[in-house]
């Protein structure tokens, strides 16, 4: 699974303990949606996920999102001290849309109470005012908004040449995501405890770098495209 919450991201990265309470959150969330869903609970079963924390788009600009390797079920424990994997059916659309408003309705209502969203008459969520001094908090929120932080052109959206994407038989997202007030959550791929192959190419998407050597290349003008 990957999530992304593009509006909360501007207060995580540089707050790391706020980055790991939003972690947790996110976790627990998806964790008991598992746990629910194979009939059991926190008490009788757990479940397991490896997290990379990135920080990046594919713009490079700033767009903090975790990319989650989930458990796809849960170990009950029995009595003789033993436990049992039992599998879980992938998650519907429906199922992510509610998971989505669950994490963005939780991680709001935390950042509100950390005094770092403040909540208007319309239930939604704004940036505080307070956090808009410092000056690296405005560079960020330039970044996540896709606009320039400084000079003549400063907050004027960026140009950008938008193309199709490619049609990935294996899209790691696909139709398999839910979005909610700016936070998405992905699940578009499961691999088998056989298909070690398959597992690899996904660890090795969830932990690429920031850029990629295949898409650079030089100008006539000696610039790096």
């Amino acid at each position: 699974m990957a999530t992304r919450e593009r509006g909360a991201g501007r207060y995580q990265c540089h707050r790391p303990e706020i980055m790991g309470r939003v972690l947790g959150i996110v976790y627990r969330a998806i964790a008991t949606h598992l746990i629910k869903k194979a009939g059991h609970s926190h008490k009788t079963a757990r479940t397991g996920a490896l997290t990379l924390i990135r920080r990046f788009g594919s713009a490079l600009n700033l767009n903090i999102h975790f990319h989650m390797l989930f458990l796809d079920g849960v170990y009950v424990d029995h009595h003789n001290g033993t436990a049992r994997f039992r599998w879980v059916k992938a998650p519907t659309h429906v199922e992510l849309t509610q998971l989505a408003h669950t994490v963005a309705h939780r991680v709001g209502r935390f950042l509100e109470c950390q005094g770092l969203l403040e909540r208007d008459a319309e239930n939604s969520y704004l940036a505080s005012d307070a956090m808009d001094v410092d000056p690296m908090n405005q560079l960020l929120g330039h970044s996540i908004t896709s606009r320039i932080a400084a000079g003549p052109q400063q907050g004027r959206k960026l140009f950008a040449l938008q193309t199709l994407p490619a049609c990935d038989p294996e899209d790691p997202f696909g139709d398999s995501s839910g979005n909610v007030a700016g936070f998405s959550l992905h699940a578009g791929v499961a691999a088998k405890a056989y298909e070690r192959d398959k597992l690899e190419r996904l660890c090795r998407y969830i932990a690429r770098p920031a850029v990629s050597e295949k898409r650079l290349s030089i100008t006539p003008n000696d610039n790096i495209r």
